[in-house]
This record gives C-alpha cells, structure tokens and sequence, in this order.
C-alpha cells in the first residue's frame, strides 16, 4: 500500500510551496544514490519522495490528489491518464531532484545534446563545467576561462588586407550556401548546406 503523500514529505495539506520544496530537498539529500551506493531502501525513499514532490508541488494533481488519493496517481480518476506515477524511475526521480533544485533542464544541466557543433560568429559560448554532488544541492561559485573569437583590428574581420573590399564568393554566388544534388532509385534529392569557401557569408 503507498503512503500518503503527505505523511511521507512529512506536510500538512495547507502547506505552502516553499513548505513543500523545503520538505522534498530534505528528503532528496538524504535518500541520493550518489549519498548512499547500493542501498535499495535508499533508493525507494527517494524514488517515493520525488514521486511525491511531482504531485505535491502541482495545484492541479494536488487538488486530484486530495478529492481521489492515490486512485487519482495511478491512473484511476482524473487528468493522470493510465498508469499515473506507477512506474516512476529513477530517471524520473532524478529529473525531479534537478527540478526541485531550480534546474529546468535536466539534460542540459548535465550537458546533455550539443558537442562539438560548429558555432557561427556571434554565437553563444558553451561550457561544460563538472560539478560535485555536495555543490548542486548547496551551491558554488566558480572561475572559468574561456577563449572568444575577437575581430582583427586590421581588416575588421573580413580576413582581407587592410583597405581591400570583400568579393563574392564564386562557390555559392553570394548566397552563403551550396544544393548538392543526388539520385535514387526513389527519385532526386536536394541537400543544402553552408558554403566551405566562404563560411556561409557569401563573401570571401
């Protein structure tokens, strides 16, 4: 049988939000796997915690969690749809604690997607900066380094000698990109890409 919600995160049903953050991040910290390896109990508290927290820190479940109770989560009344919270993991739970801790992107904040795509001047900088357990949960201030593109006072970053004028490019015509076309069995295809000879600009 699953407990009450609000007996687990250890809160009263009128609660505040902040009540309610305050009550999971405690709980969060203590039941982490990174804090406690290989412990299963461990494990399904915080798993059980964060399925809470999901609820909870919602207006709409909450309010179908309090007319339905757990019939509302497991898909058996309201918006939950079949299955409900039934089969929350711990990759759920993990997103949940990031959510919980002011992340709104879980994938990003571990540096999910992106990598060693080739960024346009003017592009924003990407940095990939490890941090511990201990300085998610309680915070950090960090230094880092980075290096920027910076324009040549000389040509004014045209990559020209001083006072000379950029010229089209003869590869794409000024356009900046270049159609490579390909046949099949299945019919022609377009391909449209930026232009190598002058990096999309359509001057050289």
């Amino acid at each position: 049988m699953k407990r009450d919600y609000y007996e687990v995160l250890g809160v009263d049903k009128g609660a505040s939000e902040a009540d309610f953050k305050k009550a999971y991040r405690k709980m969060a910290m203590k039941y982490h796997p990174d804090k406690n390896p290989g412990d299963k109990a461990a494990e399904d508290k915080f798993k059980e915690a964060a399925e809470d927290y999901s609820v909870l820190s919602d207006s709409q479940k909450r309010a179908q969690y309090d007319q339905f109770g757990h019939a509302a989560t497991d898909g058996g009344a309201g918006d939950f749809g079949g299955g409900g919270f039934a089969g929350f993991d711990l990759s759920d739970a993990l997103r949940t604690f990031m959510e919980g801790f002011g992340s709104s992107s879980f994938d990003d904040f571990f540096g999910g997607g992106g990598g060693g795509r080739r960024s346009r001047r003017g592009g924003d900088m990407k940095v990939t900066l490890k941090l511990s357990f201990e300085e998610v949960a309680e915070g950090v201030t960090k230094t880092i380094k980075v290096k920027r593109m910076e324009g040549c006072d000389s040509c004014s970053g045209t990559g020209g000698e001083s006072g000379a004028m950029p010229s089209r490019c003869t590869v794409c015509d000024g356009s900046g990109q270049v159609r490579q076309i390909s046949r099949s069995l299945f019919g022609q295809f377009v391909n449209v890409g930026e232009c190598s000879n002058c990096g999309g600009t359509g001057e050289v």
